[in-house]
């Protein structure tokens, strides 16, 4: 281990020397990958250095201990060799932990999109809730959530919304989220008081480079259309909105949001690049026979994740079995105990040798 942690420590300060060199810090691109580099690491070698700090006190306290006559220095070099001790241990385990494989899609921002599905009307209303839960989540994260498609529904719900979050660490939490959301509540609509149930799907994709997906024009159908709103009523004269159609593999994006055709075109690219992206990591993962978070869940939108129980407070993730009785607060945006508990199993796991490495 201690090999390993030597050599990250010398790639950290390497990254610093590049970062440094003007023709680096000209080039946005390459900038931007150091740094994104430089974060990975930088917990690592900060823990590392508080380990040698610790084991250098443990040392130091033990040697000091061996030549010590006065019974009240030994004893106090006895209680500095058990603190700095119970430091190291601690520390260990800490950089056994953050030594697990990396997925290496962590510090990447995400495209989200969210669909009703069983349900009408209210599993559309509950894709409206999912999605401000989301939102709020974001604001204490101090991520950026940018709207790029949805199909609103006339009672304030939506068929589907597809938004991107961009931040640090953003598809490192988001990743957990993909799959079936089931919901049982009594619907606005419902004049008995009877519970229904719902469900509406998550897909979570992380955004990937123009190096990572190319997409060749050739490859592309683009057609124009004047922007519509809830209804199919036009909502402007220009050709502004933008149906994308990627003929190898047949997936559509269509794109409305911003007035601008650029804008859209632009847009639609990010998400049909991230839709092909998580296609690619699909068919790596079945070419290894494994999900890559077999412990926590695929995040395929087949699999139910989640269930909300509105009448009971009380939200429960059957991935890890957990439950909690604080629905109110996880839909105000308080998503951080459910998604701590799924990294640390995924962990759990990790160091058990019973899920699959993410490289």
């Amino acid at each position: 281990m201690i090999d390993r942690l030597e050599a990250i420590a010398r790639r950290f300060h390497q990254i610093e020397q590049e970062m440094a060199r003007p023709e680096v810090a000209s080039d946005h691109a390459q900038l931007t990958k150091l740094a994104r580099e430089q974060r990975t690491l930088r917990e690592i070698v900060e823990a590392y250095d508080a380990y040698r700090r610790a084991r250098q006190e443990m040392e130091s306290a033990r040697e000091m201990l061996k030549h010590e006559k006065e019974a009240d220095m030994q004893e106090y070099l006895r209680s500095e060799e058990r603190r700095a001790a119970a430091q190291v241990a601690e520390l260990e385990e800490k950089l056994k932990v953050l030594l697990l494989p990396k997925d290496p899609n962590d510090d990447k921002d995400v495209v989200v999109e969210i669909q009703g599905a069983e349900g009408g009307d209210e599993a559309a209303l509950f894709a409206a809730d999912l999605f401000r839960m989301y939102t709020k989540w974001a604001e204490k994260k101090g991520w950026k959530v940018e709207v790029v498609d949805s199909s609103p529904t006339g009672m304030g719900g939506f068929d589907k919304i597809v938004f991107e979050v961009h931040g640090h660490g953003a598809y490192s939490q988001l990743k957990y989220e993909g799959g079936v959301h089931r919901v049982q509540r009594v619907p606005k609509t419902e004049a008995q008081g009877r519970i229904h149930t719902s469900a509406a799907t998550v897909a979570v994709m992380p955004e990937a480079d123009p190096v990572e997906v190319e997409i060749k024009p050739e490859d592309l159908e683009i057609k124009t259309s004047t922007s519509t709103g809830p209804g199919g009523q036009s909502v402007n004269t220009t050709y502004s909105a933008i149906r994308m159609t990627h003929k190898p593999t047949g997936l559509v994006v269509s794109m409305q949001d911003e007035k601008s055709q650029l804008q859209n075109r632009e847009k639609a690219l990010r998400v049909l690049r991230a839709r092909l992206y998580d296609l690619k990591l699909a068919e790596q993962q079945a070419a290894i026979g494994a999900q890559r978070r077999g412990m926590v869940g695929s995040g395929n939108r087949s699999e139910k994740i989640r269930t909300y129980n509105f009448k009971e407070n009380r939200v429960t993730d059957h991935r890890i079995n957990l439950t909690l009785h604080k629905l109110d607060r996880v839909m105000a945006g308080d998503l951080d105990e459910l998604v701590s508990a799924l990294v640390n199993a995924e962990r759990a796991a990790q160091l058990n040798g019973g899920a699959p490495s993410p490289n």
